[in-house]
């Protein structure tokens, strides 16, 4: 049986390259969490954990009309956001 590894997009970034982008991580850190290893997943890719819940809203909001939504929607992109950029700012400082 194939491992889903096998299936999982290169960094053309980091192909091309040679450093890694702020995306880097994402498929493996969400690998991890399928496999119920949060710890890791979270040393992979911190933003992980805002940016599920956040995808989670946003298709929630397109069928389901809630009175939050944009704000909830909002909030957990700036934090993604801010946790992406930290994150690689602290990989590249490594």
């Amino acid at each position: 049986m194939q491992s889903v590894d096998n299936y999982m997009l290169p960094c053309l970034n980091k192909k091309l390259f040679g450093f890694e982008c702020m995306g880097c991580g994402m498929q493996r850190s969400f690998l991890l969490i399928l496999h119920g290893d949060f710890v890791s997943a979270f040393y992979m890719y911190p933003a992980i954990f805002t940016l599920i819940p956040l995808v989670l809203v946003i298709i929630t909001s397109l069928f389901i009309k809630f009175k939050y939504s944009s704000k909830i929607i909002n909030i957990l992109a700036i934090l993604s956001i801010i946790i992406i950029i930290t994150s690689f700012i602290i990989k590249k400082i490594n």
